[in-house]
């Protein structure tokens, strides 16, 4: 167990690009030592951690008995969020992993269950949630600012141009609503407090069978939900909240790395400041870790996001083949 004086140390599992960009600069910025990588390829490993200063390689399994690793960050492919938790858990490591943490509600219930038995830290990876903006948005549609909510529209796009990465392949865990889809829904599920249920879905799938677009129209309670997801078309990304008495707009809601943010409430605009949501994600865990605060997004904040996905993703299938 870390403590505030005594640096928490890390695993990556994964040479992965966001490690390389984000995670890994987060950590050393929050006081985390990075101890080793694990990479299934030895060459492609050493070059990964030449490159970034990491003193070990090792393979997978060789990462979850390091005895000197404490926490594990999990920057594989979705399929395998599942399998390297529980691993990890077992041999006593904390866990941080990627979004979306599991694939369905039984995935993160197993997760659940290796918490509460090996009595580990484990966290989804959501960092666009400890970003200011967020804390400040939910503020003002909880407090009234907007009169009464009706109304929420999220969506997140881009294009996936590499045929051959592996968000493309069901078998790994493909697909928009998993990689992007599940930010506007999080938010929603975020902001409100509450479950959707959903009124309908449809999407657009590619040869191995994943959803390339989708949209959705959720109820929560009396607020209406619209989202959109796509990595087959243009890029955006924004998030807007109307109520009886007034209109929030989030023009950078999820991909906010370090420049400022607006929030433009009716004719007005907050502005505010730019920072590392990474980082102040680390930064709490390894709080969390260290027995210093509660963890402020629990497995079961994830098993209802899970269980919002199952149903997304089965209602888009049934409009898909009726």
């Amino acid at each position: 167990m870390s403590t505030s004086t005594t640096p928490l140390r890390w695993g990556v599992l994964g040479a992965a690009r966001i490690a390389e960009r984000a995670l890994i600069p987060a950590i050393r910025a929050a006081g985390g030592q990075i101890v080793a990588v694990g990479c299934r390829d030895a060459a492609r490993g050493r070059t990964y951690a030449d490159r970034l200063g990491i003193p070990e390689v090792t393979d997978y399994d060789g990462l979850m008995r390091h005895e000197g690793i404490d926490a594990i960050y999990i920057a594989l492919h979705n399929g395998a969020h599942l399998s390297w938790t529980l691993e990890a858990t077992a041999q006593g490591k904390h866990v941080l992993c990627e979004k979306p943490i599991g694939l369905t509600v039984h995935e993160v219930e197993q997760m659940i269950a290796a918490q509460w038995v090996h009595k580990r830290v484990i966290m989804e990876a959501f960092m666009y949630r400890f970003h200011p903006q967020i804390a400040r948005a939910r503020e003002l549609i909880r407090g009234g600012a907007l009169g009464e909510l009706r109304l929420m529209r999220g969506a997140f796009s881009f294009v996936l141009d590499d045929p051959h990465d592996v968000r493309w392949d069901a078998r790994f865990g493909g697909g928009a609503m998993y990689d992007v889809g599940c930010y506007p829904l999080n938010l929603m599920r975020h902001v409100t407090g509450s479950e959707p249920q959903v009124a309908a879905a449809s999407a657009e799938y590619g040869e191995s069978g994943v959803d390339h677009a989708l949209a959705a129209q959720l109820r929560f309670g009396h607020v209406r939900g619209q989202l959109d997801c796509a990595f087959s078309l243009p890029f955006q990304q924004y998030f807007e909240a109307v109520g009886t008495e007034g209109r929030l707009f989030l023009d950078q809601p999820f991909l906010s790395f370090k420049g400022e943010t607006r929030i433009q409430l009716g004719d007005s605009e907050e502005r505010i400041a730019g920072c590392d949501p990474y980082q102040i994600m680390v930064e709490h865990f390894q709080r969390v870790v260290a027995g210093e605060e509660a963890l402020l997004y629990s497995l079961e904040g994830s098993l209802g996001q899970a269980r919002a996905i199952d149903a997304i993703l089965a209602a888009a299938r049934r409009e898909h083949l009726s």
